[in-house]
């Protein structure tokens, strides 16, 4: 699970959204889930962010989409920065909207008059069967999906046996919080965005996409273990290198769409918050808080100072 898979599993948090979408045919929303609590994490726990101006103070945290439930990312000065906001501020403003996610799905996730079987090679075809068949499924079930909703399910079934859960991710948790406190919240896109970004990607770029994720699937190594715990240790070095360095480098126009532009826009939105006045605590993927795109570098061209926080 390297290279897209990585970073799709913390660059898009649509991807618990997605997993829970073939329950959305009964058109029925969820009941809100009830708060957990999370296992305290030793250290300083993940990255956490602080912008203050006279009148307003946002925290930025990185969040990991999928986690074990076992996972010990709990911190007290996190804990504090959350039960101070007046709003908390996530990618998705309605991603647990259920009952929205099967027709998107539908719309911008299949392509029944281009099947896969049309566009790859019989070798590509092969080697997902091969890797279908040890998900317990096969090639020709994913055949009317488009390709990068071909990558999105592939990884989420390998982390899920892998033992990652999104009910377990950092937003499923905050918002669940969120909710039994009563604070409102927020998102910088809506589900509907998110997804048009990635099917956006042109068709090259998605069977780009879907060959590499191919290739990490049949490897089926531990780096998603090791990238986990390099979140919740907070070692922003390494979940730089490999989600946003080599994402750059490996798949340009995804890192594009799903990276830099978010991360544009998502500083815009910032910059608006600013201007108002009191606090938020705002959550996105760990992969938009690293590297030289990242929204903390766009906030320092526009005169704004993000300080970390680790106590």
């Amino acid at each position: 699970m390297i290279k897209s898979i990585r970073a799709l599993m913390a660059s898009s948090a649509a991807v618990a959204t997605l997993w829970l979408a073939p329950s959305a045919m009964a058109q029925q929303a969820a009941p809100a889930p009830a708060p957990v609590a999370v296992p305290q994490a030793e250290g300083q726990g993940p990255a956490m962010w602080v912008i203050r101006d006279e009148d307003s103070t946002l925290y930025l945290f990185g969040s990991f989409h999928l986690l074990k439930p076992t996972t010990a990312w709990g911190q007290a000065h996190v804990d504090a920065a959350f039960s101070s906001a007046d709003e908390i501020w996530f990618e998705l403003s309605d991603m647990g909207n259920e009952a929205q996610a099967m027709p998107l799905i539908q719309q911008l996730g299949l392509s029944p008059d281009r099947p896969l079987s049309s566009i790859m090679t019989a070798e590509d075809i092969a080697k997902l069967d091969a890797v279908a068949q040890k998900l317990g499924a096969n090639a020709a079930m994913f055949d009317p999906m488009r390709p990068w909703f071909v990558s999105m399910q592939l990884a989420l079934v390998q982390l899920m046996i892998g033992g990652f859960d999104p009910n377990a991710g950092v937003e499923k948790v905050l918002m669940a919080r969120a909710a039994a406190e009563g604070k409102p919240i927020k998102g910088f896109e809506t589900l509907r965005e998110q997804l048009e970004l990635m099917a956006g990607i042109s068709e090259e770029g998605q069977i780009a996409m879907l060959r590499a994720s191919l290739d990490d699937l049949a490897e089926t190594p531990d780096q998603m273990e090791k990238l986990m715990n390099a979140w919740a240790t907070g070692n922003v070095p390494e979940i730089e290198t490999a989600l946003v360095t080599e994402m750059k480098a490996e798949q340009p126009e995804a890192y594009e769409a799903l990276l830099t532009r978010r991360n544009a826009n998502w500083t815009r939105q910032i910059k608006q918050l600013l201007e108002g006045s009191g606090t938020a605590f705002i959550a996105v993927g760990a992969a938009h808080l690293a590297g030289p795109d990242s929204v903390q570098s766009m906030l320092a061209a526009e005169g704004i100072t993000a300080e970390r926080v680790t106590h």
